[in-house]
């Protein structure tokens, strides 16, 4: 069995990036509500709601990143990697929140039509923010390259939000200062209201699906077994079965051996076996159960694929 542990550079650059997203959600939120003071656009001020949101979803991104890293305990065995899906729902609910808000004030404008002022002005400061969450979403994406972060992976997505509906704030106003189309800046904000809530669909599935322990893919799944199976000595491999918590993958599986090899012997084919898998999965946790070749038995894959146990 492998207990890897956490890395000190993977929890500084998750730190980093957590610190990152709240000030970034700071700045911007300051910028918007200055544009909404001055325009009066309703695309400018969801855009505001939602940075508002972001700075709360950011400041619980930055907390989880922090709990979910602390060392393993006597009750907490298997660490505290889910704090960072439980991150992600509270994201997905404040994305959500910010969605109906901004639908309701929508539909109060249809009814009741505000003239936008200053647009120009309201495109060039929306374009700022545009460039500034894009420097941060290219930062993100970089920290989620070098490590598994749900909650940054979730703080990422809703900022790659922001860049889509900031850029329709930006191309709303446009044709507002154009055409003259003041209706059309509400039909974007609404707009950018439903992917919102979509957006926090996405998010809520993923966390949910990483706290129920969904199985990692089918691609990593068969990497693991022809890399076992490549392994001098082992004859067969089963039940294999992973889950995610955090930054950390935990792997069971049931290896097969020559019956007449000794304990030891299977043993140190295990070791070889589990430092094979951790070259594709460095953050794994690995349990192998020893079985000899051939022996009938009671198995998960069984289980699941519906056949009569033997």
């Amino acid at each position: 069995m492998s207990l890897s542990i956490t890395n000190s550079r993977e929890v500084f650059l998750k730190k980093i990036a957590a610190t990152a997203s709240i000030g970034t959600a700071l700045l911007l939120t300051l910028i918007k509500a200055y544009a909404a003071i001055v325009t009066d656009s309703l695309s400018v001020f969801s855009s505001l709601i939602d940075s508002l949101s972001d700075i709360l979803a950011s400041a619980i991104t930055y907390i989880a990143v922090r709990y979910s890293d602390r060392p393993l305990t006597k009750k907490h065995r298997y660490g505290y990697g889910k704090a960072e899906s439980v991150s992600a729902l509270l994201q997905a609910a404040f994305i959500a929140g910010s969605a109906g808000f901004i639908l309701y004030d929508g539909l109060y404008r249809f009814t009741h039509p505000t003239y936008i002022k200053e647009t120009m002005f309201g495109i060039v400061i929306m374009s700022v923010c545009w460039l500034i969450t894009l420097a941060l979403i290219l930062f993100q994406k970089y920290i989620i390259k070098q490590v598994h972060s749900q909650a940054i992976n979730a703080d990422s997505g809703h900022y790659t939000v922001d860049l889509l509906s900031n850029g329709s704030v930006i191309a709303s106003l446009f044709i507002v200062k154009y055409l003259s189309w003041n209706w059309f800046d509400i039909v974007t904000a609404i707009l950018i209201a439903i992917y919102l809530l979509y957006n926090a669909g996405v998010i809520t599935r993923g966390a949910l699906e990483e706290i129920t322990d969904k199985e990692i893919d089918e691609n990593t799944r068969k990497q693991i077994i022809d890399t076992v199976m490549q392994v001098d000595g082992v004859l067969g491999c089963h039940d294999l079965r992973s889950r995610i918590s955090g930054s950390t993958v935990f792997i069971e599986l049931h290896l097969e051996f020559d019956g007449n090899k000794t304990l030891f012997e299977t043993h140190q084919i295990s070791d070889i076996a589990e430092s094979k898998v951790l070259t594709l999965l460095p953050r794994a946790q690995i349990i192998i159960h020893q079985d000899p070749y051939g022996l009938k038995e009671k198995r998960l894959d069984h289980h699941i694929e519906g056949i009569c146990d033997l």
